[in-house]
């Protein structure tokens, strides 16, 4: 795998039905190197700080092979960076991962925390109201990453796969657990013990407690 473009998002302001909001999804990509700390990449703009960024998603990643699928399926180009990630990778495609798996994108490392649920923020940027249920039952979610490593990297780095040897779940199963309602406690308990992202965590203690 290649990394092949790397992209930073600056605020924009979007009219999101009856409100204006300001969002960071916008992302172009850039030509030069880029250092990638634990809260992300340096410069990029993420202004819904209770929903995006943060340590355990401070990298968002989707591949080529789910592009190309978008783009014969929307019968458009859909180029890097459209819906918002910070790197576009060759060879991936993400509904393949777990929770846990690890890229190595140069000198840095990162690992899989969750999936990307569509928000109405992406529906008004793609400028389709019914993006959400579109991109929910593509299943092509994109990874979420923390990052272990910290490093520079430019386009063209190579990207390797290393997989998660500990209790985990996949990508998929935390994908679509996300929209049952009422989890079991078993369903709940596996989410748990996989290392998965804080924001997730926190909701299902939440849900757990209330069993």
């Amino acid at each position: 795998m290649q990394l092949i473009s790397i992209n930073i998002g600056h605020e924009q302001i979007l009219q999101n039905k009856n409100r204006v909001e300001r969002t960071g999804i916008f992302k172009l990509p850039i030509d030069h190197p880029v250092m990638v700390t634990k809260l992300g990449l340096v410069k990029d703009v993420i202004v819904s700080q209770k929903h995006h960024g943060g340590p355990d998603q401070a990298v968002y990643v989707y591949g080529q092979p789910d592009y190309e699928w978008w783009s014969e399926h929307l019968a458009q180009d859909v180029v890097p960076g459209t819906f918002g990630e910070n790197l576009t990778i060759s060879e991936l495609e993400s509904a393949k991962f777990n929770i846990g798996d690890m890229l190595h994108v140069g000198n840095v490392i990162l690992q899989v925390t969750a999936p990307r649920i569509p928000c109405s923020t992406f529906a008004v940027r793609m400028g389709d109201s019914n993006w959400i249920k579109k991109f929910r039952q593509a299943e092509r979610p994109g990874l979420y990453c923390r990052v272990l490593r910290e490093d520079l990297i430019k386009t063209g780095d190579s990207v390797s796969f290393e997989s998660y040897q500990d209790e985990t779940i996949s990508i998929l199963e935390m994908y679509r657990d996300f929209y049952v309602k009422h989890k079991s406690r078993e369903t709940l308990l596996r989410h748990l013990r996989a290392p998965i992202a804080i924001r997730a965590r926190q909701d299902l203690e939440e849900e757990l407690q209330k069993l």
